[in-house]
């Protein structure tokens, strides 16, 4: 045996063909032999319906009463075999998948006849005997090359099948490859955008922190700080009025109620955004108060139904605010901080940055989703080149074994 021979994947079929040649050819000659006696075998069943087709049309035009109606299912039987025996093709070359196919055909042609024939020549007998008997004798050698096919194709052409089947896989190998190339352009072209996107990122990253180092924006962020802080005090303070102003507020939208419209959306506002509720409010909060006053009466009169716990807590709360002027300091914080954010707020620089941070922000969530996709995309395209190159490793290493079997050389495939 010698070493390990190299041979690129594009020229291994023209090697092989040449190795195996002497193991092929004859195999092909003999399959190419027994096609022509298959074609031979089916022609003399077909001139044997020609003779059952000529005989019955004789007897049908005698017209005897013995014969007529048993020609008359002759002819059509004779008829009926013909086509069914035409639809046979006989390949013109000689290959595992040809000879298969054929012997697929010959079964179930054969099995279609002899159904036909076991179920109506009886019917025919004693008439004809001498046409059927010629047709039983040619069916007989049909049936026979049946036999010799299958023989044929099961064992003798095994070692061709298996030179077929190099052949097919060397070409499923090259598929692979192609596969992997043009899998591999994606995932190249799936890592340009991606490299595109990061750098858009990056970018628009680079815009957004310059436009909020802006002093203004500075302020204005540290204004919305505060703010934030605020109102979570104006919610703290006025924690023990939320139900009161609740009740109050369905009292007073009812017919046995009647509360001026300024104080009612004032108390709207003390229950949706009780910040900017208390911002708005003129010196002294003089429209709180006399909300809370009269929330205060109505709890008096019964018409406030609470908890004793949180009819207490209600009324020291609404004494604090009416009588020490607690929401003073507050009030006061409140008002500025309001203020200062609706200046800041109308300023014609703070809006175009504004306006340029909001595009901003939202092209970086776009770019954010296309990058995301793009890597979801990367990584599907990374298994589908680990799982291709294992394919064309698997498909290598089984072609190379099959190559050995065949020459009995040691070769290594060249991709």
């Amino acid at each position: 045996m010698s070493g390990t021979l190299e041979i690129p994947l594009k020229g291994l079929k023209e090697w092989l063909e040449q190795e195996t040649v002497s193991i092929v050819e004859p195999l092909k000659v003999e399959g190419g032999s027994l096609l022509n006696d298959v074609r031979g075998r089916l022609d003399d069943v077909l001139e044997s319906c020609d003779r059952l087709l000529e005989d019955a049309e004789k007897e049908i035009a005698k017209g005897s009463s013995k014969t007529y109606r048993r020609a008359r299912v002759m002819y059509k039987l004779a008829r009926n075999f013909s086509e069914t025996i035409n639809k046979v093709t006989i390949p013109d070359e000689v290959s595992r998948e040809s000879l298969h196919m054929l012997l697929e055909d010959l079964e179930r042609m054969l099995a279609a006849v002899g159904r036909e024939r076991w179920k109506w020549f009886p019917l025919i007998s004693p008439y004809f005997i001498i046409d059927r008997r010629r047709f039983d004798i040619a069916l007989k050698r049909a049936v026979d090359s049946l036999g010799e096919l299958r023989s044929f194709l099961t064992n003798k052409y095994v070692k061709a099948k298996d030179v077929e089947d190099a052949f097919s896989m060397v070409d499923k190998l090259l598929q692979s490859l192609s596969d992997l190339d043009e899998i591999e352009k994606i995932k190249k072209r799936t890592e340009l955008r991606k490299r595109f996107l990061e750098k858009k990122i990056e970018e628009n990253q680079q815009k957004i922190m310059s436009i909020q180092g802006k002093s203004e924006v500075v302020e204005l962020v540290q204004i919305n700080e505060k703010i934030g802080e605020l109102e979570e005090k104006v919610k703290h303070s006025l924690r023990y009025l939320q139900k009161p102003f609740l009740k109050f507020q369905s009292l007073a939208r009812g017919p046995g109620y009647s509360l001026p419209p300024d104080e009612i959306r004032k108390l709207d506002e003390y229950l949706s955004n009780p910040f900017e509720a208390l911002a708005t409010e003129p010196e002294g909060y003089a429209t709180l108060k006399r909300v809370l006053q009269k929330t205060e009466d109505a709890m008096a009169q019964g018409k406030l139904k609470l908890k004793s716990s949180r009819l207490r807590k209600a009324r020291e709360q609404i004494d604090s605010v009416l009588h020490r002027d607690s929401l003073a300091p507050l009030h006061r914080s409140c008002k500025e901080a309001f203020f200062q954010r609706q200046r800041f707020s109308t300023s014609g620089t703070i809006a175009t940055f504004q306006s340029e941070l909001e595009q901003l922000q939202k092209d970086l969530r776009d770019l954010g989703k296309q990058k995301e996709f793009t890597d979801s995309r990367g990584a599907v395209l990374d298994n589908k080149i680990k799982g291709t190159l294992e394919k064309i490793r698997d498909q290598k290493k089984e072609l190379e074994k099959l190559v050995f079997e065949l020459t009995d050389k040691n070769v290594q495939v060249t991709l």
